[in-house]
């Protein structure tokens, strides 16, 4: 029996003469506003010239394959707004829906303190103090500060965040990303020390460039799962496949623009980065500010440099405003459907999910203390991206599992754009990307050889509790579900 959540071929299609549409350009600059983020060129630079394999590796076993699968999916769904909580629940059932937009949605709420962290690191250049950059409870302050000002913006309804995330990504984002390729550039050209080289210029000695990382275990390549999580998010704008004039023709196309854009700035921007700063001294959480600080000052210019980190603040703290409303109104949506108890559905007067974001905030609060406890920065900057690498990975996992079930089930439901080849070319795309994220997920656990981080076994199991406990809790909380939520829901006006 089909499940009554599936999609059919009499669905209605959307109709875009109310929406309008959207042109290969807008899709593919949509995408990489998306993914693009400054706080992610530090952990290719650190990896020198290997860093080549790490993106070439991140947008071919994952990047395309996620936007492909996601656009089918979205296109199928064109009637619908849940998201991956619907694109899972119609193979798999409401219980795995749920798992599914919760990772979405918690992946995103351990992401929050990481971000953060580079905007506090960048606000001490603004102070003159970039020394405070290493210190924890600088770090975890401005964390917490910096997410509940974000918080009480986003309670206000989504006109001043929206106004304030444009701003930022362009001035926080744009501007100094446009202007570290620029430096990196200007770098080489003065005949500067090429820091990725090893010490030699382009001109002088004999560089040594390495395509490959060396491996000695998975340890070596647990900075992987990090670089993979850079490009994530290419799932967000695929709904809106269906609304390109010809979506089998333009999303492809719009895909490769976005792919191209989003690789050619993480390259050239990681590489300006590691032609300035030697791999042994970027912090994963203030690279950027680094090489701003070095390569300005060699050039006279050091004045900019407290207004650029402010700008880059600006951008981080955009970043969150961004995100942090999404996510949680598809969990808001869940419990509505009755997924949750009654009391996370309320919103406040402006229709904003009021106890979801709360709760939020408590949990960014709680992690943001780990900052105070761990000795080292960076170490805590990356664990907790491991932890958001963990969670959101086993999303894509069931979001390329549910493509492929679907289209054994429902085949010939009505879908705006197919991935190319038919079933065996979706098995094929879904396939590399599921078996990318699976690769990326099991080297997350491993502490990477490239950091301090004391005891591997305090690292693992810290990570594997962060796991265990956040994708236990949709489970466990499914499990308790009452059928007077489902009652409540219902009688919501």
């Amino acid at each position: 029996m089909a499940d009554a959540s599936a999609p059919n071929s009499a669905a209605p299609r959307k109709d875009l003469s109310a929406t309008g549409r959207i042109s290969v350009i807008g899709l593919a600059m949509m995408t990489v506003a998306a993914v693009v983020s400054l706080r992610g060129l530090p952990l290719m630079a650190v990896e020198g010239t290997t860093l080549l394999f790490y993106i070439g590796f991140a947008a071919f076993i994952f990047l395309i394959p996620a936007a492909l699968v996601a656009a089918e999916l979205g296109g199928m769904f064109a009637h619908s707004t849940g998201g991956v909580y619907d694109w899972v629940k119609a193979p798999f059932g409401a219980r795995a829906g749920f798992v599914a937009i919760w990772l979405q949605w918690i992946q995103n709420v351990v992401w929050y303190p990481t971000v953060l962290a580079f905007a506090a690191a960048t606000l001490a250049y603004v102070i003159g103090r970039p020394d405070l950059a290493d210190n924890g409870i600088y770090t975890g302050t401005v964390i917490i500060a910096a997410y509940w000002f974000a918080t009480a913006i986003a309670l206000t309804g989504t006109g001043a965040a929206a106004r304030f995330t444009s701003l930022g990504f362009l001035l926080g984002t744009v501007v100094p990303g446009l202007l570290i390729i620029a430096l990196g550039a200007a770098w080489i050209a003065d005949g500067q020390t090429m820091a990725f080289l090893d010490g030699t210029t382009l001109t002088g000695g004999t560089a040594h460039v390495h395509l490959f990382p060396h491996i000695s275990g998975l340890s070596s390549l647990a900075f992987l799962g990090g670089i993979v999580l850079l490009f994530a998010g290419v799932e967000v704008h695929a709904v809106h496949a269906n609304e390109l004039k010809d979506p089998s023709r333009d999303f492809p196309k719009a895909i490769l623009l976005s792919v191209v854009v989003i690789v050619a700035l993480f390259l050239l921007g990681s590489l300006a980065l590691a032609s300035i700063v030697p791999a042994g001294q970027i912090a994963l959480d203030q690279g950027p500010m680094q090489a701003f600080d070095i390569a300005l000052k060699g050039f006279g210019l050091g004045w900019l440099v407290p207004i650029l980190a402010l700008l880059i603040a600006l951008g981080a703290l955009a970043g969150v405003m961004s995100w942090i409303t999404g996510p949680s109104r598809g969990l808001l949506r869940t419990a509505r459907d009755g997924e949750l108890p009654p009391f996370l559905a309320r919103t406040n007067k402006n229709g904003v999910q009021v106890t979801i974001l709360l709760i939020q905030g408590g949990i960014v609060t709680v992690l943001a203390l780990l900052y105070f406890v761990l000795k080292n920065v960076s170490v805590a900057f990356f664990l907790l991206s491991a932890m958001t690498i963990t969670l959101y990975l086993v999303m894509y996992m069931m979001m390329y599992a549910a493509a492929v079930r679907l289209r054994f089930t429902h085949p010939d439901a009505d879908r705006s754009y197919r991935v190319p080849g038919g079933t065996p070319g979706l098995l094929i795309v879904a396939g590399t990307g599921f078996a990318g994220v699976a690769f990326a997920f099991v080297t997350s656990f491993f502490p990477p050889s490239q950091l301090p981080v004391g005891s591997p076994l305090t690292y693992v199991a810290v990570v594997a509790a962060g796991f265990v406990v956040f994708i236990g809790l949709p489970i466990l909380i499914h499990a308790l579900k009452r059928p007077s939520w489902v009652q409540s829901a219902h009688a919501e006006p």
